[in-house]
């Protein structure tokens, strides 16, 4: 489906009043038929705020993020030099989020028109390649989450893998993706840019494992990652302690601290371990949901994977795994089950086997394409609490 059916002609004029200084700040949302909802918000204390950006809520309570025009205007020439240019984009993630925003602002930036896909009927390979054929500049780039790209990657039909190579670039973040997923689009011939970022620093900052231009990664005394630079966010609107306890000025240069934990090589480049709040304490034993997650992920025949620690009574915290099979049939759910009982799970033994294990046929998903974190721990809480 066209830009223009999908109306956003009003979101880009908003957007460009704002970034210019002759609009309020602008927040975009879902609206009917899948065309963007604009929505001005007041902004008080951040006079050259352009944008509102609700965090995807994935852990807790969402947020409303205030951007300013200069952070995001920074962001955008960053991005352009990392990616060698500017080009035309294509909306392929909801424009509620930032990362959805952030299309339609490098494209007002670039002088170029971004095309939207047609995401009225959820995210499909057909409704990818029909968009990318639409495009007509030669220099072309596209945001997506892992979940959307290993859609595009098993599509049978060879038109959607022509349509992803064309791409000079497929900025992939959201969620962490797996090395076996960058390797098979690599294979494929489909120029793979990891992202790292948040609303907070106006999306993806880290551009596989390197900082942008402008943007300083440090690792804090707890191991958490906190990112500095002129992309930074004003901080959270109506919520000053939230933003006291995220946001600092120190040495002139702005920073947040995130909730993720990493470390920098001697080099300067950026390895995210996972969220700070993962570790699961059980039996006594730390363990990290996102080692054992990764570890899942490697066996053969599980497609994806989500850990999470659940309230036990007996161990103080029990692990709980969310797991997706390539075979999900019932006799494939109970072999699996009973292989990881029986500790012959590859290098997940003792304290790091799941003690519930809830098999189904994806995720759960947050309409940005992020996993439903708190949705999945529910119903894993449950199975657990049920047994």
């Amino acid at each position: 489906m066209t830009a223009p059916s999908l109306g956003l002609d009003p979101a880009l004029a908003a957007l460009a009043a704002a970034l210019r200084g002759e609009g309020p700040a602008v927040e975009l949302s879902a609206g009917p038929g899948g065309s963007p909802a604009v929505q001005f918000v007041q902004t008080p204390g951040v006079e050259d705020a352009a944008v509102v950006v609700r965090t995807s809520g994935s852990t807790g309570t969402p947020k409303a993020t205030v951007l300013t025009a200069d952070a995001l205007a920074a962001s955008s020439m960053a991005t352009a030099m990392a990616l060698k240019g500017e080009g035309q984009w294509l909306l392929a993630l909801p424009v509620q989020f930032v990362a959805g925003v952030q299309v339609l602002v490098r494209s007002l930036f670039a002088g170029t028109r971004p095309w939207a896909m047609d995401l009225s009927g959820g995210f499909t390979p057909e409704a990818f390649t029909a968009a990318a054929q639409e495009l007509t500049d030669r220099v072309r780039f596209t945001s997506l989450v892992p979940t959307q790209l290993q859609r595009l990657l098993e599509s049978p039909a060879a038109p959607t893998l022509a349509a992803l190579r064309r791409f000079d670039a497929v900025l992939l973040g959201g969620a962490p993706a797996s090395a076996e997923l960058l390797a098979a689009a690599r294979h494929a011939g489909v120029k793979v840019v990891t992202t790292y970022g948040s609303a907070e620093t106006c999306g993806g900052c880290v551009y596989d494992g390197v900082p942008l231009d402008g943007v300083e990664v440090r690792i804090g005394p707890d191991g958490r990652i906190l990112l500095g630079g002129a992309t930074v966010a004003a901080g959270y609107l109506g919520e000053p302690g939230l933003t006291e306890a995220a946001f600092a000025e120190d040495g002139g240069t702005r920073w947040y601290r995130t909730n993720d934990l990493g470390a920098l090589s001697a080099d300067g480049v950026l390895t995210v371990h996972g969220r700070a709040d993962d570790v699961v304490i059980t039996g006594g034993v730390k363990v990290s949901a996102a080692h054992v997650q990764g570890e899942l992920e490697r066996l053969d025949g599980v497609r994806a994977a989500f850990v999470a620690g659940v309230p036990s009574a007996e161990w103080g915290q029990a692990l709980a795994a969310w797991v997706v099979l390539a075979d999900d049939s019932p006799a494939a759910a109970a072999a699996f089950s009973d292989r990881l009982a029986a500790g012959n799970a590859g290098g997940l033994s003792g304290a790091l086997v799941p003690k519930t294990v809830l098999t189904a046929a994806d995720l759960l998903m947050l309409p940005n394409g992020k996993p439903d974190r708190i949705g999945m721990t529910v119903r894993l809480d449950a199975r657990h609490q049920g047994k």
